[in-house]
């Protein structure tokens, strides 16, 4: 089954760049609510020059869009073949765009997610992504915030952004990890998690102190 254009890039230096929708079925995330995550990650200072991890990246959409917004560098990993062509197809789009001066590196992973972790304890990102299936076991998604944490993948000024249904239960809290601010859209639940430092401080109370962050807790919008 051929691949079908459906979702594009929203702002940025790629604005407008096509998304091709993986053919497996994948759930992308909706221009709504990519556009609220990112009006987040762009009050709190998140995305410039960010190095990027999009777990269960199917086409790429939030990962590049942190790239089009200033991302220095995107790894997007997903186990479906489809996933992971679609992603390099917006790649070499990107690649055809991009000006002599542009700094944006981007790379597919094929893999399962928790593998690649495993694998991957030595890199370092400052915003992590993880988009799984509704049906992904909220044990697992603790797991993988579990990994990030224990091998300070992220620095404690660092965002995970989890998407999850609203029907969904959601991760237990975690003296490794700190749920920063929690919204809405439609059936989406979007969760922003940073980690916890080795003293148990975290990295963000600046930000919350300017009013970057809305609150430690539970913030809601409905769609």
């Amino acid at each position: 089954m051929a691949t079908v254009v459906a979702m594009h890039v929203i702002a940025g230096r790629f604005k407008g760049t096509p998304l091709a929708s993986a053919p497996s079925g994948t759930r992308p995330t909706t221009d709504r609510t990519k556009e609220a995550i990112f009006s987040h990650l762009e009050a709190w200072n998140m995305v410039e020059d960010s190095r990027v991890l999009d777990l269960f990246a199917g086409t790429g959409a939030l990962g590049v869009e942190a790239l089009s917004r200033g991302a220095a560098s995107l790894v997007c990993v997903d186990s479906s073949p489809a996933a992971i062509a679609a992603v390099n197809d917006v790649a070499r789009r990107i690649r055809a765009r991009m000006r002599s001066t542009d700094r944006a590196d981007i790379h597919a992973v094929r893999s399962p997610v928790e593998r690649y972790l495993r694998s991957a304890v030595s890199e370092r990102f400052d915003v992590v992504f993880i988009d799984p299936p509704y049906d992904y076991p909220t044990a697992h998604c603790e797991e993988l915030l579990a990994t990030l944490a224990d091998h300070r993948m992220l620095p404690p000024e660092g965002i995970i952004v989890l998407e999850r249904s609203t029907r969904s239960v959601m991760p237990r809290d975690d003296d490794r990890w700190n749920l920063v601010d929690r919204r809405t859209y439609g059936e989406t639940a979007v969760l922003y998690y940073e980690i916890t430092g080795d003293d148990g401080t975290v990295g963000n109370d600046g930000l919350i102190a300017n009013g970057g962050l809305a609150e430690h807790g539970e913030t809601t919008e409905h769609a």
